[in-house]
């Protein structure tokens, strides 16, 4: 990008690689991911869009396979614009004979944000003005302006007097397929319904062989995107209009080619189409679904029918229900439509157990009626209506029976004196703003980092600021669920004022995530002693599954102080994993074996794991078995570790890498004797020492905030700090979160 000093003003003059693809408020996320997909670079989130770069190619294809742009706009400048005579100036500097002549036709979209000029319609025409007087200027003659099917559509967009001027790659809304005539009463745009339908898991559904209904089809948006999908249909290939086709840098050679690529996508993905099924009570709409399923091509492949919700029933084992309910006038008032929503519910847990459902709704409290506690949900837009998108799976546990029809109070919550206040404080609309934006500032951050590492599992906030002394942990799995504990208080702090301000941080968290209350898991967390290391705190037993690493691990948010996967240890798995290959590895005080599954996949010949709680060896063998993991070679064994180390050097085992992760503090009526470990230590890896190989590793680490290694005690032994090199991005905040060493024979 150029700068030029022109007339009193900068002006900058935009790559050509450069591009911007606006997007609905809520789908930028899932957009990023989705250009990513299509070969585009240095993809950022922005307000009301993302930045994206690459060729020519992948612009095209954006507009080609994008099901949620809205429009792909190529930058051509940018300057002040404090008035309309210096938006009329910027405008008439740009090079307009590399884009259009004098035979085109131009349109001027323009849009003023938190600016001096405010008359949109105004601004359109300086902008006009601007681009005329240039080419009388140069050709003597200008073009001409068509609003509804111009050559060349110019976007300028002036935000705090800064104009953005631009390309419109994509001439009409990408939304905009081209098999949809009229959408009924309360249409639901195309790029929403797509973004519904991969937000409400239509992608995995797939992947399992499932189907999609939607017992309120409407005109069928959501049938034909969700079909679409399922047979990779680009969802610009019925338009026949784009805003490049009459710029002058149109490539029409590479547009055929991408478009001819689409099209035999589209004839190969056809049998790949699922079962896809639509009901609508409307005998209208649903001649009008028919019709838009016939422009779409999809004709006899999805099924529809005129039939009440309550009467929908499965079709097969397993698949995703996605429905648009009604949630304002069209049925009439709320207690028509709460008995709608109570009805249908009833349907799902009458016939739809193991099933998938999502439900789009502008009001929360009629979901709440269907009498199902949500997985999760996301805030998105209808227009100009906030809605939020509920996610659920259909199984008994989850279902609930409101105590009367006029209830509209949220599911409950965890009972605790401590979360009821929490619940209080959201319903009085309080919470704590400058948690809450810290909250913001570290998803954008740290979201982003774990996204393109592929992290889903993460701590997202560790008491960065020191009024809200509390850990945040993020793990995202089927659901996401968040973790919060709150350190303990010093003495000097009035208990009274801790708890204030850990509600109010509490409170802001559901509305910062866009997550239930239900899903954020609350512990204090305070130095363990003896039995209370690892005590059991509910009997929930409820297991859910994360993936780390492309490995996948039981958790549980309600049941344990931990989750039954420390997040601080994820870059030491990693290592672990790649010292493990055709070694021997011994993994003690081993917990839930995570570290085990590390050295498996990472090709360890033989395993064993030690751990004295039958719990945690069985949560092992578990995390073992959703790994396809395991055999003869791989033992798991219950003992206390202090004993067995004494009877492995009796029974001459010998193990090329240890990986020793003891706890800080442990008894238990089963153990010989007690452990402290900064007592304890140089017996302990004196111990672990004598079942090494000569040549190899022992990893030892340890989460004692004031541990000191007595490295002098280790006088034939070989020590390497790696305690930075194994810790992760998500605690570099809070580098004592634990140390750790290699540690080899010395000669």
């Amino acid at each position: 990008m150029a700068g030029l000093l022109t007339q009193s003003f900068v002006f900058f003059i935009m790559s050509s690689s450069d591009y911007f693809a606006t997007a609905p408020t809520g789908l930028e996320l899932l957009l990023v991911q989705e250009l990513e997909g299509l070969g585009a670079h240095a993809v950022r989130e922005a307000r009301g869009g993302v930045y994206f770069s690459g060729s020519r190619q992948v612009a095209y294809r954006a507009c080609l396979w994008s099901r949620l742009a809205n429009r792909i706009l190529l930058p051509l400048a940018r300057f002040q614009a404090a008035d309309a005579d210096a938006l009329y100036a910027g405008v008439r500097q740009i090079d307009w004979l590399l884009h259009l002549d004098t035979a085109a036709t131009f349109a001027v979209d323009f849009v003023s944000s938190r600016s001096t000029l405010t008359h949109t319609l105004y601004g359109a025409q300086r902008v006009k003005d601007g681009i005329a007087d240039h080419f009388r200027a140069r050709q003597g003659s200008r073009p001409s302006v068509d609003t509804t099917r111009p050559d060349v559509r110019i976007n300028v967009h002036l935000d705090r007097d800064e104009a953005t001027v631009s390309i419109d790659l994509s001439g009409d809304s990408l939304h905009r397929r081209g098999y949809r005539l009229d959408g009924g009463k309360a249409p639901l745009k195309e790029n929403l319904a797509a973004a519904l339908l991969l937000r409400a898991g239509w992608s995995r559904i797939l992947a399992e062989g499932g189907s999609l209904l939607d017992p309120m089809c409407g005109s069928g948006t959501l049938l034909i995107e969700a079909a679409w999908m399922a047979a990779d249909q680009a969802p610009g290939l019925l338009r026949e209009y784009y805003g490049f086709i009459g710029w002058n840098q149109h490539d029409p050679a590479l547009w055929a080619a991408l478009c001819e690529e689409a099209r035999e996508r589209a004839r190969a993905g056809q049998g790949r189409v699922p079962l896809i099924q639509g009901f609508d009570l409307d005998a209208r709409v649903i001649r009008m679904a028919e019709d838009n399923l016939r422009r779409a091509g999809l004709a006899g492949v999805v099924r529809i029918g005129q039939q009440s919700a309550l009467a929908a029933r499965p079709s097969g084992q397993t698949g995703l229900i996605l429905v648009n309910p009604p949630y304002g006038e069209r049925l009439g008032e709320q207690p028509q439509l709460a008995d709608l929503y109570a009805g249908f519910g009833q349907t799902l847990k009458q016939h739809f157990t193991g099933w998938r459902l999502g439900v789009f709704s502008g009001n929360p409290e009629l979901v709440f009626r269907l009498g199902i506690r949500a997985q999760r949900y996301y805030r998105l837009y209808n227009g100009p209506i906030e809605c939020r998108l509920f996610n659920f799976d259909i199984e008994t546990a989850r279902f609930f029976t409101p105590k009367h029809a006029g209830e509209t109070a949220p599911p409950p919550v965890p009972d605790s004196p401590l979360m009821q206040q929490v619940q209080q404080r959201i319903q009085a609309g309080g919470g704590a703003l400058m948690f809450a934006n810290r909250i913001r500032k570290n998803l954008k951050t740290l979201g982003r980092w774990a996204r393109q590492e592929g992290v889903t599992c993460y701590r997202l906030y560790d008491a960065d600021l020191p009024e809200y002394a509390v850990a945040v942990d993020v793990y995202q799995g089927e659901t996401c669920e968040v973790v919060v504990q709150e350190y303990q208080a010093p003495a000097s702090v009035d208990p009274r004022k801790a708890e204030e301000r850990l509600i109010d941080a509490l409170a802001a968290l559901p509305t910062v995530l866009e997550l239930p209350l239900a899903q954020i898991h609350f512990r204090v967390r305070r130095r363990q002693k003896g039995a209370a290391q690892y005590e059991k705190l509910a009997e929930a037993g409820r297991f859910q599954v994360v993936t780390e690493g492309g490995h996948r691990f039981r958790v549980n948010f309600e049941d344990y102080l931990d989750t039954g996967l420390f997040l601080d240890h994820r870059l030491t798995r990693q290592r672990v994993q790649s010292l493990a290959r055709g070694q021997r590895f011994l993994n003690l005080f081993a917990y839930t074996g995570s570290a085990t599954v590390y050295a498996i996949k990472g090709g360890a010949v033989s395993s064993t794991t030690v751990d004295l709680s039958r719990t945690y060896l069985d949560w092992t063998a578990r995390n073992l078995e959703l790994n396809e993991l395991g055999g003869s070679g791989h033992e798991l064994i219950q003992a206390d570790c202090l004993a067995w180390l004494h009877t492995a050097w009796q029974e001459r085992r010998c193990y090329d890498l240890i990986f020793l992760d003891p706890p800080t503090f442990s008894t238990s009526k089963r153990m010989e004797a007690t452990l402290d470990i900064q007592r304890d230590q140089i017996d302990l890896i004196r111990q672990a020492l004598r079942l090494l190989a000569t040549d190899g590793v022992l990893i030892f680490s340890t989460n004692c905030r004031k541990f000191r290694l007595d490295v002098e005690h280790l006088p034939d032994s070989v020590v390497k700090n790696i305690s930075q090199q194994t810790l992760p991005r998500d605690y570099a905040r809070n580098p004592r979160i634990h140390q750790c060493w290699e540690i080899r024979h010395g000669g």
